[in-house]
C-alpha cells in the first residue's frame, strides 16, 4: 500500500529544501562563513570534525607522489594501489581534459609548476568533511615536505583560482584572502587575465 504525503508534509519538505539551498548559496557566496552556518543549524563544529576524523583515519598521512596528472590532481600509492588526489578549494586551468578545447597553455604551466613541487616527493594529506568526489578521487589539503600547504601556494602564486564546493570549506576564508592578494598583485595567471 502506497503512503501518501500530505500537503503539510510537502510544505515542510519544500521549506527544508529551500532553506538548505539558501544556506549553501550564502556560504558559497561568502555572505556567511562556516561558523555562522553551524550556529544557524545548531551544530557544534567539533561534532562535525570528530565524526569525519574517525572515518578519515584510514588515509590521513604522508605519501609519495607517483605522478602529477594536472595542476590540481596527482596520484599516490596507498596499500599498493594507485589513488588520485584532487586539491580542495582551488582549480587550475585544464591540461588533460578529454575535450581538447578546454585544455590551454596555462593548464600546462600549472601542471609543470605542480609537477616541479611534488612529483616523486612526499606529501601529507589533510581531509575535510567529504573525503572523496564522484570520480572517487581523494579530496585533500596537501602539505609539502617543508610544511607549506600546496593548495595555498598555488593560489598565492596565481596558478589557481578559488573553487569552493561545500561542505569542504575548512580554509575558505583564508583562500579568499590569498586569492584577493594574488589578484591585486597580478601574480601568475592574474597578470595574463586567464581567470575571470
Amino acid at each position: 500500500m502506497k503512503r501518501r504525503i500530505t500537503k503539510k508534509q510537502k510544505g515542510k519538505i519544500i521549506s527544508v529544501l529551500v532553506t538548505t539551498i539558501i544556506l549553501v548559496v550564502a556560504l558559497v557566496c561568502g555572505v556567511i562563513n562556516k561558523e555562522e552556518l553551524f550556529e544557524i543549524l545548531g551544530i557544534e563544529p567539533t561534532q562535525v570534525v570528530a565524526s569525519t576524523a574517525e572515518e578519515q583515519d584510514v588515509h590521513n598521512g604522508t605519501y609519495q607522489v607517483t605522478e602529477v596528472v594536472d595542476g590540481d590532481t596527482f596520484k599516490i600509492m596507498i596499500d599498493g594501489k594507485t589513488q588520485k588526489v584532487r586539491l580542495i578549494g582551488m582549480d587550475t586551468p585544464e591540461s588533460v581534459s578529454p575535450d581538447q578545447s578546454k585544455n590551454s597553455e596555462y593548464g600546462v604551466k600549472a601542471f609543470n609548476y605542480t609537477k616541479e613541487l611534488i612529483e616523486g616527493k612526499m606529501v601529507t594529506l589533510e581531509f575535510d568533511v567529504e573525503k572523496t568526489d564522484k570520480y572517487n578521487r581523494l579530496l585533500a589539503y596537501v602539505y609539502l615536505e617543508d610544511g607549506t600547504m600546496l593548495n595555498k601556494k598555488l593560489l598565492e602564486e596565481g596558478y589557481a583560482k578559488l573553487a569552493t564546493y561545500p561542505p569542504n570549506v575548512k580554509y575558505v576564508d583564508e583562500f579568499k584572502a590569498i586569492q584577493k592578494e594574488a589578484r591585486k598583485e597580478n601574480r601568475g595567471f592574474w597578470a595574463e587575465n586567464v581567470f575571470k
